[in-house]
């Protein structure tokens, strides 16, 4: 058997991994994009090195597009695979992967009509029908239940916390257990449940995105308060680029009760984000996934207005503080935000707030390291505004909870593979291991090979 690593390999991106068995079986866990420096992202345009049709089986562990957003590109040319991920995940798939073809077209578009690019002309990766396409092959699976795969192969899918709807895989294959934890979740989190480990493994796929970083201890209300508070005194706007699903979420839901408890002023907060606006829908179908009560959420969310017109997104940009706009995409990398920065960052009474982590070569990671500018649409756009970074609301387990999740382990796996992380942080994480619970474990190169 073998474990063949096509991305997140030394980096937080692109998450695809294909277990090839003895039998001839190939089922491949997580189907995402590269993002953020240029040399990764041009992997998108790679094909596979297998050929689709000799894939039996998909299974995705979450929504993100990092491990949802290359499907399309699989699907259009020709994957005929089944392609199964939890019920919350085939939801979000149905908003997140059409409308990432869309910002893609738009994106090309936009290029060339302003003649930003030395391609002629500029293509998207895919389409808006491409994901659409994509999102209605996946086929909802329910947690704790095992699914039956080609060749003998058997999968259950257990919360990771994360995002609604996230999961760790494990795999029987041959009488052994192949456990991908996927993106693992913060422990007590706003929202979203706690993370469920499995207790044995043969083989372990880890994440690693946070590993030697260690999450303040603050509450997240309480930092978010004060930052609003700071920046309303002086007339400014807060600029909230956010993940779609689940950050957004979960800023709403902490503004709302900020606001009824008048810990900040009434000052008004905008959800600038289609996106976004669906999956807050989503949130109350599946309701059984949150910790909080469904009157909570609704109650919570009732203060915010919710924009769905390019009118209506160009008119924030027009208005006075002190406001807050909470725009998609998390990284700064596309979408509305992008505009709203482009007005917004030059002004040294507003703040810019990132919620999560930044990958290397995004905007939001250039702005967080002091960037005194940014490339926008062709543009150097100053940067006066402050920038903040809320790291008390990250979705991802913390390094200590990483070792939490993996000790729940009755013994060491065999082989223990760190992924999903930058490479200082997979070794932080390889020292824990080693040091806390005795494990040996290291991270693959991209397209390495493994015989198990």
């Amino acid at each position: 058997m073998h474990l063949w690593f096509l991305g997140a390999a030394g980096t937080v991106t692109g998450s695809r991994y294909l277990i090839e068995t003895d039998k001839g079986t190939r089922i491949l866990i997580d189907c995402g994009l590269f993002q953020g420096l240029k040399q990764l992202r041009e992997r998108n345009w790679k094909a596979l090195p297998v050929p689709l049709d000799s894939i039996d089986a998909v299974l995705l562990t979450h929504a993100h597009l990092d491990h949802t957003g290359y499907l399309p590109v699989l699907v259009r040319d020709g994957l005929k695979a089944p392609i199964y991920g939890t019920a919350p995940t085939a939801d979000l798939a149905h908003i997140m992967l059409p409308d990432s073809g869309h910002l893609q077209e738009e994106d090309a578009a936009f290029l060339n009509r302003h003649r930003l690019t030395r391609h002629d002309p500029a293509l998207p990766l895919y389409t808006l029908e491409d994901g659409a396409r994509a999102a209605g092959r996946i086929e909802p699976v329910a947690f704790e239940v095992d699914l039956d795969l080609p060749g003998g192969v058997r999968a259950r899918f257990r919360r990771s916390g994360h995002i609604l709807g996230a999961a760790s895989i494990r795999l029987r294959v041959d009488g052994r257990d192949i456990v991908f934890s996927g993106d693992i979740g913060k422990y007590s989190a706003p929202l979203v449940r706690d993370p469920l480990p499995f207790e044995n493994a043969d083989v372990l796929v880890m994440e690693s995105t946070y590993g030697g970083r260690h999450h303040p201890q603050i509450d997240p209300m309480d930092e978010l308060g004060r930052i609003v508070r700071a920046t309303a005194a002086r007339g400014g706007v807060i600029v909230v680029p956010a993940f779609a699903v689940g950050r957004a979420q979960t800023l709403m839901y902490l503004l709302g009760r900020l606001r009824t408890a008048g810990d900040i002023p009434p000052i008004p907060i905008f959800l600038d984000s289609p996106m976004a606006q669906d999956v807050t829908e989503l949130f109350a179908r599946h309701g059984q996934e949150l910790r909080v009560s469904p009157d909570d959420w609704r109650s919570a969310i009732n203060d915010t207005s919710i924009t769905n017109s390019v009118e209506d997104s160009k008119a924030i940009d027009a208005r006075n503080g002190p406001f807050v706009v909470i725009s998609s995409s998390g990284m700064a990398t596309g979408g509305r935000v992008i505009h709203h920065l482009k007005v917004f960052a030059p002004d040294h009474r507003n703040t810019i707030l990132f919620a999560g982590f930044q990958a290397a070569g995004t905007r939001g990671q250039a702005m967080v390291d002091g960037a005194k500018t940014v490339r926008i649409h062709g543009m150097d756009v100053p940067v006066r505004a402050e920038v903040r970074k809320l790291d008390s609301l990250s979705a991802h387990a913390d390094h200590d909870e990483l070792i939490r999740w993996a000790s729940a382990m009755k013994a060491p796996p065999r082989h223990v593979f760190l992924t999903h992380g930058e490479p200082l942080a997979a070794d932080l994480l390889r020292r824990g291991l080693k040091d806390e619970l005795g494990w040996e474990a290291r991270a693959p190169e991209h397209l390495e090979k493994v015989r198990l």
